[in-house]
C-alpha cells in the first residue's frame, strides 16, 4: 500500500517583518514636502525593514518598491494600517458612487491626520484631471484600496508598482487591522515588487483602458510582448476568465450518480487540469489557489482521491501563505484532510480486497 503521511497537512506560518520606514533625505528640493520625498523625486532612497524593501526611483514609473533580499513565496513584504479611511455611500442601481460624494470625508480624515502624515500623504501619485481643484482627491483616487465595505489609503503600500503579471499580492487582515503585502513567487535582491491595480484575466487593449484612471500606460513584461505572444497571452487570460466561471456553480462535493453525470464529472476533472496549466503558463499566480481548489474538487467528484488531495494540499499551501486564519485557508485545510482519509479508506479497501 502507497503511503501517504507524507502529504499531512503543513502548519507553517510565513515570516513578519515589521513595516516602519526609516528615510535617508537628499539636500531639500521643492520636490518635497515638510521633509517627505515626492513621488517625482529621483534621488532619495526610504528604507523599510532592512531584510525587506526599499522605495526609490524607477525608471519611467516614478517611484518604486524593490526588494533588498531574496524574497521566497509567502514572505510578508509589508503591512501597513490605514491612514484615511472612509465608509462610503451605498452603491445605487448598479452603479458606482463618484468620488466627489466622499471627498468631505476624506478631507475630514486628512485634516485629523499629523503634519508629517499629512505630508507623507501628499508625496504620493496623483493623476489630475481638468475637474481636480487640488491634489488630495485625485491622491485618494490613484492610491486607495477597498477595505471589506470601506475604502483605506496604505502610503507605503501605495508606492508598490503595477504590473499585469504581479510577483506580490495583498489582502486585507481584518484581524490585525492591516493590508498585508507578500510576495507570490521568488523575488531576487534588487527586484522591483509589483502589485496589480485591476483585473488581471482581461486582453491587453482592456487592461490599458482600465488603467487610464492611473494616468499611465503599463509596459510589464506582458505587455511589452510581441504581438504573436501578447494574442496568445490574451486568449489565456480569456480562456481562464471564463474557466472560472464556467466552473463555479459545478464546485460541489456531491458524486454524481448518473452515467451521464459521471462522464461530465470526468470530462470537468480534465479540464480543471487544463485551466490550472493555463494560470501557471500566464504565471498568474494570484489565480493559483483557485485554480488548484478547482482541480481538487473536480477529482474529489469522481472519487479521484490521490489528485483530489494534491491539488487541495497545493491550494492550501499558498492560501496559508497569505492568512493562516482566512475562510479559504481553513477551507482548504478541511478538504486537504478529509480528501486523504478518503485516499486512505480507497487504499484499503483494493488492498482487502487483493487480499
Amino acid at each position: 500500500m502507497r503511503s501517504v503521511i507524507e502529504l499531512a497537512i503543513l502548519a507553517f506560518l510565513p515570516s513578519v517583518i515589521a513595516s516602519s520606514t526609516t528615510c535617508t533625505l537628499p539636500i531639500p528640493s521643492s520636490l518635497y514636502v515638510s521633509g517627505i520625498p515626492s513621488w517625482q523625486s529621483q534621488n532619495f532612497s526610504c528604507i523599510g525593514s532592512p531584510q525587506a524593501w526599499t522605495a526609490k526611483p524607477s525608471p519611467g514609473k516614478g517611484i518604486g518598491v524593490f526588494a533588498t533580499r531574496i524574497l521566497e513565496p509567502g514572505d510578508i513584504i509589508l503591512q501597513e494600517p490605514p491612514i484615511i479611511r472612509v465608509n462610503p455611500p451605498e452603491f445605487r442601481d448598479g452603479a458606482a458612487y463618484p468620488l466627489s460624494s466622499i471627498e468631505t470625508l476624506i478631507r475630514n480624515g486628512f485634516e485629523a491626520l499629523s503634519e508629517d502624515a499629512q505630508a507623507e500623504v501628499m508625496a504620493l501619485h496623483a493623476h489630475m484631471t481638468p475637474k481636480d481643484a487640488d491634489k488630495l482627491l485625485p491622491i485618494f483616487r490613484s492610491n486607495a484600496y477597498t477595505i471589506e465595505t470601506e475604502v483605506g489609503l496604505f502610503p507605503k503600500g501605495a508606492r508598490i508598482n503595477h504590473s499585469c503579471r504581479p510577483n506580490s499580492s495583498q489582502f486585507w487582515n481584518a484581524r490585525i487591522g492591516k493590508r498585508v503585502v507578500y510576495a507570490i513567487r521568488r523575488i531576487e535582491e534588487g527586484e522591483e515588487i509589483f502589485a496589480t491595480y485591476i483585473p488581471l484575466l482581461h486582453a491587453h487593449e482592456v487592461r490599458q483602458k482600465r488603467l487610464d484612471q492611473f494616468g499611465f500606460k503599463c509596459g510589464c513584461e506582458a505587455c511589452a510582448q510581441e504581438l504573436a505572444a501578447q494574442e496568445a497571452s490574451d486568449k489565456r487570460r480569456q480562456d481562464i476568465r471564463k474557466a472560472f466561471h464556467d466552473f463555479e456553480p459545478q464546485l460541489t462535493l456531491a458524486v454524481p450518480k448518473s452515467v451521464a453525470g459521471r462522464k461530465n464529472a470526468e470530462k470537468n476533472a480534465k479540464a480543471s487540469v487544463q485551466l490550472a496549466t493555463l494560470v501557471e503558463e500566464e504565471g498568474l499566480a494570484d489565480y493559483y489557489p483557485q485554480a488548484y481548489r478547482i482541480a481538487a474538487i473536480s477529482h474529489a467528484r469522481i472519487e479521484r482521491w490521490e489528485p483530489a488531495t494534491i491539488w487541495a494540499h497545493k491550494s492550501y499551501q499558498l492560501r496559508v501563505m497569505a492568512d493562516s486564519q482566512s475562510a479559504e485557508t481553513l477551507e482548504m485545510h478541511a478538504l486537504t484532510a478529509r480528501f486523504i482519509s478518503s485516499w486512505n479508506d480507497d487504499l484499503r479497501n483494493k488492498s482487502m480486497r487483493q487480499a
